[in-house]
């Protein structure tokens, strides 16, 4: 059983919480940046963010949606 495909749906919500910091149900560049930098991590510039979010960001709108979230979670 791969443990990646069988990604709780709770666990998942969770996560995506930790970097939806308004609450609006998407995730944006500077949100990710921030989180990333309080998780420890400087370097995740306004670019990389941009190219991260693009990459998971199915529709183009600029921000990642819990659905989109949760459909690149399960690719891992």
């Amino acid at each position: 059983m791969d443990p990646v495909a069988d990604i709780d749906n709770d666990a998942a919500r969770a996560t995506f919480a930790r970097y939806d910091l308004n609450g609006d149900g998407h995730i944006s560049v500077e949100e990710f940046k921030r989180v990333m930098a309080e998780m420890g991590d400087p370097f995740v510039t306004g670019p990389v963010a941009e190219a991260v979010l693009a990459a998971k960001d199915a529709n183009g709108d600029g921000v990642v949606t819990f659905e989109e979230f949760f459909a690149a979670a399960k690719k891992i």
